[in-house]
């Protein structure tokens, strides 16, 4: 009978999304051009020695129709995999470890990493030394009492065969398959060297529009001196937010090193500069985005700035940018993947709610990849894509949707800011009846607004006043440039235009 704390392969998390079938064995996979695994996965997979299939390889099994699954599942066999998780993510590690003993389909779906690394970042905090699978980092941290004994070892894997589910075979491939090279190969951001203040104003702040600055970070100490070494010592004793929890860089770079899961943690830190005054005096912000209005606000300003370290696979799946500001992001090291849509296009797979405060999407990037990235190929406005690599910046404008995902290991620099031309937008931002829910980076979300106003037509008397008059002129004169086939409709009659 299986043992409780068997070490199994990282399978899937929590999801509502629906999954593709998929066909093939992964071993399969490696010699198709349409998936190439890393170079670590089949090591892992002969590690851990149990393997989870696609359903559609149970049709050319031995005995087609004897899933493992329908088998060992007993009275909880109707449910979905996603359901199914759903209801073990409630058990404590105490029980779904005795309900792992129970059968061998239980084995596999009691050891669903993402269920035991909820588990660790509840119980341990940012306090774990990762080993290989959540799992077995929950089991060390068990048996050791909580010192994280390195000489521990989690016992082997059982050979199980014969579990088919595309639900949890797909959160395997997301974690250990490389990016495509279709994934990779649009690059039609447009890229500017030397321009002036004045020109990225007139010519991509104004327009709201993205693109990629070259050699405006040149003379940052950041590129030549944050090694790992030289971070790992000007932050001794310091902990960064990672996820749901805070750790030190240490711990974080042990884990990183050792992980391959669909969404690793990813280290997104607002306070690095305080924590670490070094930091903050190896970068300056980049001419272009010096005048940042929330600055008014002295240190009631919601967060604006972060310092961002992870591995391979991990990065941030679609949002925009909070409280509608604009936002640059400079690679110190490494190098990312973006793909942008503008304010009216909602990326494919991504469901926003009516007032924006939430948004469903695929559980993870690669998974948004695989199953909707093709969709774009047929659309009239196609995202904007690009490689940044480490010395570049990427502006990304106010209301831009964006997804970001690390192809190596990477640190960056990013932060929010309010110019001038965002100013009005932010300002009917803050003010939205559901602030409250949509205002983020301050504990004062609803009287964020009047604050922000008042601190802002003290210190710059009739900026808003001449703003507002100058977007009411901007209105009148694209109503003036109105086409003939424009002008051509008959408002009394319904809006009729012609069309053909």
């Amino acid at each position: 009978m299986p043992g409780a704390f068997h070490a199994l392969l990282p399978l899937k998390p929590k999801s509502k999304s629906k999954r593709r079938r998929i066909r093939s064995h992964p071993k399969e996979h490696a010699g198709d051009p349409s998936f190439h695994l890393k170079a670590s996965a089949s090591a892992s997979a002969r590690d851990i020695g149990c393997l989870v299939e696609p359903l559609g390889n149970l049709f050319l099994a031995a005995t087609p129709g004897a899933n493992l699954r329908d088998a060992g599942l007993g009275a909880l066999r109707p449910l979905p995999d996603d359901l199914l998780l759903d209801v073990l993510g409630l058990l404590p590690a105490r029980d779904l470890a005795a309900l792992s003993a129970c059968s061998k389909a239980l084995y596999v779906v009691s050891a669903h990493d993402p269920l035991w690394r909820a588990l660790v970042l509840d119980e341990l905090n940012g306090g774990f030394d990762f080993a290989g699978s959540w799992r077995a980092t929950y089991y060390i941290s068990a048996a050791s009492g909580g010192r994280g004994a390195h000489h521990l070892i989690p016992p082997r894997a059982l050979k199980i065969r014969g579990f088919y589910s595309d639900y949890l075979f797909q959160s395997w491939l997301c974690a250990n398959m490389e990016m495509r090279h279709e994934w990779l190969a649009r690059d039609n951001i447009e890229r500017r060297r030397g321009i002036s203040a004045e020109q990225f104003i007139a010519e991509v702040e104004e327009p709201n529009r993205p693109v990629l600055l070259e050699g405006c970070i040149d003379g940052w100490p950041a590129l030549q001196k944050w090694s790992r070494e030289y971070l790992l010592e000007i932050s001794a004793g310091k902990e960064f937010a990672v996820g749901p929890v805070n750790m030190p860089l240490d711990r974080y770079f042990r884990y990183a090193d050792n992980v391959q899961e669909e969404r690793p943690l990813y280290l997104f830190d607002s306070k690095f500069a305080e924590k670490v005054p070094e930091m903050g005096r190896d970068y300056e912000v980049p001419v272009y985005f010096r005048e940042d209005l929330f600055s008014v606000l002295g240190e009631e300003r919601p967060d604006y700035r972060w310092v961002i370290i992870g591995p391979a696979g991990s990065g941030s799946s679609f949002h925009v940018d909070p409280n509608s500001t604009s936002a640059w992001n400079a690679i110190i090291k490494g190098s990312k993947k973006w793909v942008m849509f503008p304010p009216e296009v909602v990326p494919p797979g991504v469901h926003p709610s009516a007032d924006g405060a939430e948004v469903t999407s695929p559980v993870s990037i690669m998974e948004w990849f695989m199953n909707f990235y093709g969709a774009c190929k047929t659309w009239e406005k196609r995202p904007i894509e690009c490689v940044c690599q480490a010395g570049e910046v990427v502006f990304v404008p106010n209301g831009w949707w964006h997804l970001v995902i690390n192809l190596e290991e990477s640190i960056a620099i990013t932060q929010n800011y309010v110019s001038r031309r965002n100013l009005l937008n932010v300002l009917d931002f803050l003010k939205k009846p559901n602030a409250s829910e949509l205002v983020s980076g301050t504990k004062d979300r609803v009287n964020l607004h009047d604050k922000f106003r008042g601190a802002i037509e003290a210190a710059h008397p009739g900026m808003i006043n001449q703003l507002q008059l100058e977007a009411q002129q901007k209105v009148a004169a694209r109503k003036k440039k109105a086409s003939f086939w424009d002008s051509a409709a008959d408002a009394r009659s319904g809006g009729f235009k012609f069309s053909f």
